[in-house]
């Protein structure tokens, strides 16, 4: 574990409040757009020797998998009939947010008429938010408790416009962004789901578990996974006060007063972008929070050089917006080309920062008050050069066609900046023929 001088030598402080603590020892691999993701989702699946588990938001109807594999399901179904513990945490919307139900798998007669009739042996409890918000979490946890334990969260759901291949050639496409972690922190995402299967809140009700061993209770785990990289990581979460009870020690930290919520994805946000010195990169799919704005200002006005890339088709708030009097700041959206080659905007789902080309996270957490005060979120939050270049070098090769790995943080934020600007022009004017796919959003 780390000792006070390791924690104090940070350049950007750790969230000092959070069921997990950081810890070293992990390697990390950034996963851009839903086909690949998927993919190697599904790898890690196929190889997997003992279990998969899963916390799953969003299950649109018509999701596959890439490469013929069929739905999600299938591919669950099969890794269930080779004799592996495979379990699923789906969220059940409330009367609040009934409208969401369209497009998760929340356990309708029809939904648990097709586990029957597939002959299904996964495992599966539902699990409501607090009335109004959601059970936001993605995560996949393959080979848990074992040596070969590794993790998959982010923002990417089970959704037939996210399955799509890095460039964003079509229409009605997202982008968005997986990490790929393995090491000691992945038992913190192993203590999550167990806290969050132990107290599904549907468990108890007739329509609220299936499968045989559904109905029973999983152990905490009780040792580290062993050091498999460099990377110091922290596995951060929003859960809202009074939604689950049992705040045992994850191995190796302290007991956590979960009873009274957690909020380190709100506090690791504010204290990144406080400690920045020189560049902040964010990709959310909302940018709101006034305190987050207020953070972005007073950076921006230590001169940080910051790019803020959202959806280009939605509703920016007045005060992002308001920081383009700032020089230094960048707000962009994509754009790929469609069937008919013109540039078609791309919605940003992905929810993820890099700050300095040193500190980073990546995870479900979006910058509005659901996701900071009230959904289930999770990131994790890590300290390492080698995996904030590999994910900003990989995020602004398909964004500006360039490839930007030999720059540094500030250098390739300014070049954002300036490629962005000059797509726009192209826009106003016309033309589709860009560098890459990024666009300025101000005048």
């Amino acid at each position: 574990m780390l000792n006070r001088l390791d924690i104090r030598e940070l350049t950007v402080p750790l969230a000092q409040t959070a069921s997990y603590p950081a810890r070293p020892g992990n390697a990390l691999w950034p996963l851009v757009d839903g086909e690949p993701a998927f993919r190697r989702v599904c790898e890690a699946i196929e190889a997997a020797r003992q279990s998969v588990w899963a916390t799953v938001t969003f299950m649109w109807a018509d999701f596959q998998m890439p490469d013929g594999r069929g739905s999600a399901l299938d591919v669950l179904n099969r890794a269930a009939a080779r004799g592996l513990d495979v379990r699923l945490i789906f969220w059940r919307p409330d009367p609040e947010t009934e409208k969401l139900k369209a497009n998760t798998f929340w356990g309708s007669p029809e939904h648990i008429d097709l586990l029957d009739t597939s002959d299904s042996a996964i495992r599966v409890r539902w699990d409501r938010a607090q009335p109004g918000f959601c059970q936001h979490q993605k995560s996949w946890l393959i080979d848990s408790g074992t040596e070969r334990e590794t993790v998959f969260l982010g923002g990417i759901n089970l959704n037939p416009h996210s399955m799509v291949a890095p460039g964003h050639r079509g229409e009605g496409q997202n982008h968005d962004v997986y990490i790929e972690l393995a090491g000691p922190s992945a038992v913190d995402v192993h203590h999550n789901f167990v806290q969050r299967w132990n107290e599904a809140s549907e468990r108890h009700l007739a329509d609220g578990r299936w499968g045989s061993g559904s109905e029973i209770d999983l152990p905490f785990p009780t040792k580290l996974p062993s050091r498999r990289g460099d990377a110091l990581v922290q596995i951060q979460r929003t859960i809202h006060r009074g939604r689950y009870r049992d705040g045992r020690a994850t191995p190796e930290g302290t007991p956590f007063d979960i009873e009274a919520g957690e909020r380190s994805n709100f506090a690791q946000y504010c204290a990144a972008i406080s400690a920045a010195r020189r560049s902040i990169y964010i990709e959310n799919q909302h940018v709101e929070v006034p305190e987050i704005i207020d953070c972005l200002r007073q950076a921006l006005l230590r001169g940080v050089e910051v790019v803020a890339v959202v959806p280009a088709e939605g509703e920016v708030s007045e005060g992002l917006a308001a920081l383009g009097a700032f020089e230094a700041f960048t707000l962009a959206g994509i754009a790929g080309l469609g069937n008919d080659r013109q540039r078609k905007p791309v919605w940003i789902h992905a929810k993820l920062m890099v700050v300095d080309g040193e500190w980073g996270t990546v995870g479900s957490c979006n910058l509005h008050r659901h996701s900071l005060f009230g959904n289930s979120e999770m990131n994790a939050a890590f300290w390492d050069r080698e995996t904030a270049g590999a994910l900003l070098s990989e995020l602004l090769r398909e964004h500006l066609e360039r490839d930007i790995s030999g720059m540094d943080d500030l250098a390739a934020l300014r070049l954002f900046r300036a490629i962005a600007a000059d797509n726009r022009k192209l826009l106003q004017a016309g033309e589709r023929a860009w560098q890459g796919l990024a666009f300025s959003l101000l005048q």
